[in-house]
């Protein structure tokens, strides 16, 4: 297992189209105006001041976990291997893609490669770029070969940049969605300031480079700024068509770049039809946004050659149903509260059953079985909190201005930071997409005008020169405790030196890049495989890419030399698959790590149908093994072990057996 190790040494009037969607409060006064631009100089000072505020913190952002990196791995002094062997699991095999296309003697080249990929999987000719969301890599390939800085910047580094400088675009993103809520600068100030203050919660790029998340939330922050910019009220048409691009761009880039981008969209489009529901949205704001998601899904379909488990999910299927029935329902929203309640509660009954059913419909026509184990993910996620509903809309405008309304901006974020905490209480990986967007909607609690004026209501002092003390002087007292408090720690944190230190696995990788031949197959676990692929570009039995059910029914079989089984059998499992060699890893065959029940022997034997190790209860299905742990009883080098397979390779961590050819033999006993 990897280790890091101390380092020696270490310690009020329409502003213009320009501006009309960044209009701070300020903008009120004071009020001399541009004879072209029509906006006052103190309105241009405070967008200024917020844009370089906003570029800033991104930048710090970016600084920040680039340092993390650095100072954690001492990554510009390590050797090339272990900068490779510092992307773990599917990282190195993401990571090992980009590599590939580098050393391609060409650009057509390495995307033939990638289409007709034969090394990911053994026995397998497979197309890379319909099965993973890898055209990030391939974008940043092309772009460091015709780009004139190979000679003072090296690949990996290229890599590694892009990547924490997509942190700039996501705290810029969160910036603007707060400012956009608020009218005020100073809460992208406190939401950019939380997002870095709260790292470990909202982020884990600085260890988890190439994970697709760190590539596509980005894109996801933009887009729901953009939302939230096209929500806006008296937006004009013009700039209503202007941003659905933007929402249209982010959310394809979004879309390409994580795997995972149906179910997020799943739950997105969950909250524009609640919203549509509670009368929050128009009807031409409702179809645009679901078109947005649907041509953006179906330009990655074009682009991943035509993966089918894009037209099978959920997501389609819901907007379709979403739209079908909007269509036909009419008079939905008409009625008293118990008539639109019923109306509502019917119509959601009909955009289910209807989703469901073209769904069910959809996966058995193109045989989709790719996404059923992502697909239990969802069945938790539907459940929604009750809601308000509106009025009839017929209040007068004086209850109107004495009461709370929610701007249909507003309810969108606030459903948003709803249904993605749910998600994320349910999925630790989805944590990420609701901390990053809960910076904002808390900045936007301490700037925001509605809710302060709901306090100063009930104290009888709402003023305008109350409103704006309040808004302005809290949000900076804030920023003065959070600099006091934190500012401290953060320069102890990036004061912190270690190094990496992983001796074990850099040596098995030099030993399989030296003593193997280059079309050798290994076999071993998920995770460690993917680093093999990176740095010695042997061909594999599995990898931790899971969406495909034959990979994960082979990896399923693989995985057998961690279970109570024959050496015979293990052996016909390995040779079915085309494996050469394989790799045990003693942290896998006497793992202490996890609880009895949760560890991937103890998994292996109830799938099996055997009694698990330890003492602790079983279920009363289970037998005995009639065979000792495989990746136990090799080391013993007795027969059958000794006659099937050959240790080539071993350390404190890893042993390496090549497993024996025995089709002459066969052949031999069974005669001619």
């Amino acid at each position: 297992m990897t280790s890091l190790r101390q380092r020696k040494g270490s310690k009020g009037k329409d502003p213009g189209p320009s501006v009309q969607n960044l209009k701070p409060d300020c903008t009120a006064e004071p009020r001399e105006r541009f004879a072209t631009g029509g906006f006052s100089w103190w309105t241009i000072l405070c967008v200024m001041t917020g844009s370089t505020v906003g570029i800033s913190l991104g930048l710090l952002c970016c600084i920040y976990v680039a340092t993390l990196h650095e100072n954690d791995l001492w990554f510009s002094n390590i050797k090339e291997v272990e900068r490779e062997i510092s992307f773990r699991t599917e990282c190195g095999l993401y990571y090992s893609y980009y590599k590939q296309m580098l050393k391609a003697p060409s650009i057509q080249q390495g995307l033939y490669e990638l289409i007709h990929d034969n090394t990911t999987e053994s026995k397998r000719t497979i197309n890379i770029l319909q099965r993973m969301n890898i055209y990030q890599e391939v974008f940043l390939s092309i772009l460091y070969r015709i780009l004139p800085i190979q000679t003072y910047l090296e690949p990996i580094y290229f890599y590694i940049y892009t990547v924490f400088a997509l942190q700039t675009v996501y705290v810029i993103a969160l910036f603007i969605t707060s400012w956009l809520l608020s009218d005020s600068w100073l809460a992208g100030a406190l939401s950019g300031v939380w997002y870095i203050l709260n790292r470990v919660d909202t982020t884990r790029v600085e260890f988890t480079i190439s994970l697709r998340e760190n590539w596509s939330i980005p894109f996801f922050a933009l887009q729901v700024a953009a939302i939230t910019c096209y929500l806006r009220p008296q937006l004009k048409p013009i700039h209503q068509r202007v941003i659905l691009w933007l929402v249209f761009v982010s959310t394809f880039c979004f879309c390409l770049t994580w795997q995972f981008n149906q179910f997020v969209l799943l739950v997105q489009a969950l909250i524009i039809f609640t919203l549509d529901c509670l009368d929050f949205l128009t009807t031409e704001q409702v179809v645009s946004l679901y078109l947005m998601q649907v041509l953006s899904l179906l330009l990655v379909w074009l682009l991943q050659f035509c993966n089918s488990m894009i037209l099978g999910s959920l997501v389609l299927s819901f907007i379709v149903s979403a739209l079908f029935i909007k269509h036909f329902q009419t008079g939905l929203k008409t009625g008293g509260f118990v008539i639109r309640v019923g109306k509502l509660a019917l119509h959601t009954l009909l955009v289910l059953t209807l989703t469901f059913t073209i769904n069910y419909s959809a996966k058995k026509i193109l045989q989709l079985k790719s996404d059923e184990h992502i697909f239990k993910f969802i069945k938790a996620k539907f459940g929604f909190g009750a809601t308000s509903t509106n009025g009839s809309g017929q209040a007068s405008k004086e209850k109107e201005d004495r009461t709370f309304r929610m701007r249909p901006d507003v309810a969108y974020n606030l459903l948003h930071t709803v249904f993605f905490g749910l998600l994320a209480f349910s999925t630790m990986r989805m944590k990420y997409l609701w901390t990053g967007h809960m910076c904002p909607f808390a900045a936007f609690g301490v700037c925001g005008k509605e809710v302060w004026s709901l306090y100063l209501r009930v104290l009888h002092c709402n003023t305008k020169t109350m409103m704006r003390l309040i808004r302005y002087s809290v949000p900076i007292v804030i920023l003065a405790f959070l600099y006091y408090k934190f500012w401290p720690r953060l320069m102890e944190e990036i004061s912190e030196l270690r190094e990496f230190y992983d001796p074990d696995t850099v040596e098995l990788m030099e030993w399989i890049r030296l003593k193997t031949p280059k079309r050798a197959v290994f076999a071993g676990s998920m995770q460690l495989l993917a680093g093999i692929k990176l740095c010695t570009g042997r061909v594999l039995t599995n990898h931790p890419h899971y969406e495909d059910q034959a990979l994960r029914e082979r990896t399923r079989q693989v995985y057998q030399i961690y279970a109570r089984q024959s050496a015979e059998e293990v052996h016909k499992v390995l040779c079915s698959v085309g494996a050469d060699y394989i790799v045990l890893e003693d942290s896998i065959c006497y793992e202490r790590r996890h609880s009895r029940g949760c560890r991937l022997r103890d998994l292996l034997d109830l799938a099996n149908g055997h009694i698990m190790d330890g003492p602790g209860e079983n279920e009363p299905d289970l037998i005995l093994a009639t065979h000792p742990r495989f990746c136990e009883a090799i080391k013993t080098d007795m027969t059958p072990y000794s006659t099937l397979f050959t240790r080539v390779f071993k350390n404190k961590t890893f042993h390496v057996y090549k497993l024996k050819k025995l089709k002459k033999k066969n052949k031999a006993e069974n005669g001619p």
